[in-house]
């Protein structure tokens, strides 16, 4: 099993770190733009940033030229705060592109909204995912976490309507999981093979998604996750 972390960071006072579509489109894109052994300064510098509205890119055709500094294995945007499955891919890695991820959209935010001082509660908070057990659940979790917005419930295995909970995850556009399902979104920004060959493929995937809800509580485990 890969190196893996579980990593969280919040608006301080727990306050929305995104606010629109166009915030969570930059963070999106910055995870793609800054997950580079370049420094921050050379990117910005050197490449020309932009969004499209499928996923995060670049026009300069040099793709193949970025060396990662680590794997996107999964990632979900919650109003004030986002959970990201991390492994790394050079030393010293995850807290490389942390820096530059939590920096460079601090940077951004702040000068959009006119605001200064800390966005984030502190330093990123991680958790090594030591057990095959605690890997099994994390990236149902993490993409689970929009369903607090619509039925807290599934935290207990109380979903109310089920159908209408597994809807609601296929129209929330900011996180993994429907490239996990097969549903191009934001590709470009996530390494998923090595999830998805563990857990069969995209069908392999939904139908244990789908199990998660209806027969695993939050509760069971506690342990591995890193909660708001």
């Amino acid at each position: 099993m890969a190196d893996l972390y579980h990593v969280l960071n919040r608006g301080v006072d727990k306050k929305k770190i995104f606010i629109d579509d166009q915030d969570h489109f930059r963070f999106v894109h910055d995870l793609y733009e800054f997950n580079d052994v370049e420094s921050a300064d050379y990117i910005r510098n050197s490449r020309k940033l932009f969004i499209k509205a499928n996923f995060p890119s670049f026009d300069d055709g040099k793709l193949e030229e970025r060396q990662s500094l680590v794997h996107v294995h999964a990632f979900c945007l919650m109003p004030n705060h986002y959970h990201l499955l991390l492994s790394p891919v050079v030393e010293g890695g995850i807290p490389k592109f942390m820096k530059k991820l939590n920096m460079g959209y601090s940077r951004y935010f702040n000068e959009r909204y006119e605001r200064k001082g800390t966005l984030f509660e502190g330093r990123y908070k991680s958790v090594p995912v030591a057990a095959q057990a605690h890997f099994i659940h994390l990236p149902y979790y993490i993409h689970l976490n929009p369903l607090d917005m619509f039925d807290y419930g599934w935290r207990d295995h109380a979903v109310h309507n089920h159908a209408d909970a597994m809807h609601y995850l296929e129209q929330y556009r900011w996180s993994s999981h429907l490239d996990y399902l097969g549903k191009k979104n934001f590709p470009s920004v996530t390494q998923r093979d090595f999830l998805l060959e563990f857990f069969g493929g995209h069908e392999g995937y939904a139908r244990a998604l789908d199990r998660w809800v209806r027969d695993i509580s939050v509760g069971d485990i506690q342990d591995v996750l890193l909660e708001i």
